[in-house]
């Protein structure tokens, strides 16, 4: 997925010039955790949000640092400190220049913003125009998108096998030997793995496909003596029975 597939729009912004407790109003009133800042010709430059108000004067949070403290810290930095805990404008409270992504960026590159940079709300550009906001609750709702649809949507159950298939086939841990049989929309793995891992992501990776109403685990570890009925292959160990498959029932 890319960014311009989960983003908020339209974008609410507030000027730089804008005071502060109208910064605030607005994000109260629009349940915003944060505001993008944009001068008068639509140029972002900065972003107001939440963790700005940690340290206020107004509540009593402002920094009261000691004597030898600020002299460590250097007079610049107590100098940013008062501006941003008593500033009575945007401006002044602001996070200049925030981290920004295009439109197609992809999800994954954002997250990795997001941890690497400690922000929760990145602006998503077009030619230099701000079209969106990205925040961690967007990633929220798009989980819960595929989470939440409805089960068979698949049209039957030879289609949902395929598709079991498919996600096995491109599993990371790389899973071989398993054989796979769905009716009415349950899955029932067989075979053997290496690990209790292997076993628990072989389920899981069932679980994620659209039409899957259960999974019914027979799977045999390696280091177990596997069940003859349940011996599909997919380990060093066991031998493959002589039996053939069924069209439904065809090892990965």
């Amino acid at each position: 997925m890319q960014a311009h597939q989960i983003m908020s729009q339209p974008v609410v912004t507030i000027s730089p010039e804008s005071s502060v407790a109208d910064a605030i109003q607005l994000m109260l009133s629009h349940h915003f955790s944060g505001l993008p800042v944009t001068d008068a010709g639509g140029k972002l430059v900065g972003i107001v949000c939440e963790s700005d108000f940690l340290r206020r004067t107004e509540i009593g949070t402002e920094h009261v640092r000691r004597r030898l403290l600020s002299l460590l810290l250097g007079a610049d930095r107590i100098a940013r400190e008062f501006v941003k805990e008593h500033g009575q404008k945007v401006e002044q409270v602001m996070t200049p220049d925030p981290v920004t992504v295009a439109e197609d960026t992809p999800l994954d590159e954002i997250a990795a913003l997001m941890e690497c940079r400690r922000v929760n709300h990145i602006p998503v550009m077009h030619e230099g125009r701000i079209v969106g906001m990205i925040t961690r609750s967007d990633f929220v709702s798009a989980v819960a998108g595929p989470l939440t649809k409805v089960p068979g949507s698949l049209e039957n159950d030879n289609q949902i096998r395929q598709s079991v298939l498919a996600a096995m086939s491109d599993a990371p841990w790389h899973p071989s030997g398993l054989n796979v049989s769905v009716r009415d929309g349950v899955v029932t793995l067989r075979g053997v793995v290496r690990s209790e891992a292997a076993r628990q992501a072989a389920v899981v990776a069932c679980e994620t496909v659209p039409g899957v109403l259960a999974v019914e685990d027979r799977l045999c570890l390696q280091t177990l003596r596997a069940d003859p009925e349940d011996d599909y292959g997919g380990g060093d160990i066991v031998s493959l029975p002589a039996e053939t498959s069924t069209a439904d029932d065809e090892p990965l």
